[in-house]
């Protein structure tokens, strides 16, 4: 379908094919995301830090099946922004891009303030704020480039990735079988020496939701896909199967290593090293740094260079929209990407992670709001496919224009509810800054609107333009 249709003129090149968005999805959700905060989900689901990741991709599953419903019927960039709006209401897509701006803005600070930690733990004389800084700069020149030099840049970050958690695999479960760890065992899935409670394994969930944003970033990529919608709901499915399977697993091994899993539970693990502590006792020092290296490149680089991408792409999706200044939707004619957007998440980035780094709760607080920000928007996205689905007199299957949004957002209202209460007082507080803009442009006679899409006997509209530079 034609974004012509939703009064728009396609000037983003469609140069990503289904294999360059499994790519995508793979990256920015990092294949290897469990190294930085295995210790914290392991701590909070009470050990069954492998059942915690299995609940956690069941959610996303009924999630992307509900992405899958909304981008077939709206293939534009914007995400759950653009399907509010035009599900529900205008005024409700403000809201909901408000909500996952929290989420899409604080992911590149997050991920380079995460990966600043970890290098400086190696580094010790460069400072976290100078990692934050070269991050920011290097993912900035790369994707101002184009969206060629990001997609080569993907396939091989992802590549040296895997290699690293396929050795991490051979070496850990090599370790296990020959007597090292705590055996082979189901307790990463059930704990027996612990009082299992799905508030317990919810815990875990809140936290290990984390690892899955990423795949639903595909959805503001819908413009840039060469087959539009169809490529991108089969490739939210695939890279969801794929990276829960691989959490799964480095998890599972990974907790069979742990040298006190009992003190790690009762204490937490707040210098982030549990993981690599486990890489130590399958392969030695020099296996720990290599975990603790890749998981520095990973977040900072390969993670925040996509996640930079699917940003700068909500913020000209509601800028064209008259819903954020206008200059974030000029595109380069050059490039063909949407430079001011990508500067303006850039500046965003480096003056707020800056300043967090300056922070011992700098990490917990982004993450929270990361967090929060996005299962607010999840369920705002299960809500507009059962919208959608009445208005048009029930027209299409009830199992996935129904069923499967309520079991969506039960799930997701469950991790919100027994999730960090600093992730619900900063993404609450959020939420009332976004409502009270939102009044504003209403008393200023500047009410959100997107445009009309026509039925399909009538004429297509003008298609709304965006500067170029």
């Amino acid at each position: 379908m034609s974004i012509d249709r939703f009064g728009y003129q396609q000037q983003l090149r469609r140069e990503l094919r289904i294999r360059d968005l499994i790519a995508y999805g793979l990256v920015f959700m990092v294949v290897i995301a469990p190294f930085g905060i295995f210790g914290s989900v392991f701590q909070a689901s009470g050990g069954m830090v492998a059942l915690a990741y299995v609940v956690g991709a069941a959610a996303m599953i009924l999630t992307a099946s509900s992405y899958g419903v909304m981008v077939k019927k709206y293939p534009v960039a914007g995400s759950v922004y653009g399907y509010a709006g035009r599900a529900i209401a205008p005024a409700v897509g403000f809201l909901t891009g408000w909500a996952i701006l929290l989420d899409y803005v604080c992911i590149p600070l997050l991920l380079s303030l995460v990966a600043g930690a970890a290098m400086n733990s190696i580094v010790t004389s460069v400072p976290v704020w100078a990692w934050v800084i070269i991050f920011v700069l290097v993912n900035t020149v790369t994707n101002v480039l184009g969206i060629k030099t990001t997609k080569l840049l993907n396939w091989l970050f992802l590549a040296a990735e895997l290699v690293i958690l396929v050795i991490f695999l051979i070496f850990g479960l090599k370790a296990i079988a020959d007597g090292k760890g705590h055996g082979f065992s189901l307790d990463p899935f059930y704990n027996g020496s612990t009082s299992f409670t799905w508030t317990l394994v919810l815990s875990g969930v809140s936290i290990g939701m984390l690892s899955y944003l990423g795949f639903d970033a595909l959805g503001l990529l819908a413009e840039d896909a060469a087959d539009g919608a169809r490529t991108i709901r089969r490739a939210m499915y695939l890279s969801l199967i794929v990276v829960a399977a691989l959490f799964v697993a480095q998890t599972y091994v990974a907790a069979l290593l742990v040298p006190d899993p009992d003190g790690l539970i009762a204490n937490g693990d707040p210098s982030g090293s549990a993981f690599y502590d486990a890489a130590e006792v399958a392969g030695g020092a020099w296996l720990a740094k290599l975990t603790a290296l890749a998981t520095a490149l990973a977040w900072g680089i390969a993670n925040n260079m996509v996640a930079q991408v699917a940003t700068s792409r909500l913020l000209m999706a509601m800028s064209r929209d008259g819903q954020l200044p206008k200059f974030l939707s000029r595109v380069s004619l050059t490039r063909s990407v949407p430079t001011n957007a990508i500067l303006t998440t850039a500046a965003i980035s480096l003056g707020i992670g800056l300043w967090m780094a300056s922070r011992d709760d700098g990490i917990t607080l982004m993450s929270a709001m990361v967090n929060f920000g996005a299962m607010i928007a999840f369920i705002v996205l299960h809500v507009c496919v059962m919208w959608e689905w009445f208005k048009n007199g029930r027209q299409g299957s009830p199992l996935s224009n129904l069923i499967v949004p309520v079991l969506g957002a039960v799930v997701l209202i469950a991790v919100i509810w027994n999730g960090n209460l600093l992730a619900q007082t900063v993404g609450l507080i959020w939420l009332a800054v976004g409502a009270v803009v939102l009044v504003v442009l209403l008393a200023t006679g500047r009410k959100p609107t997107l445009p009309e899409v026509p039925g399909d006997d009538e004429p297509l509209t003008s298609p709304r333009t965006v500067e170029n530079v």
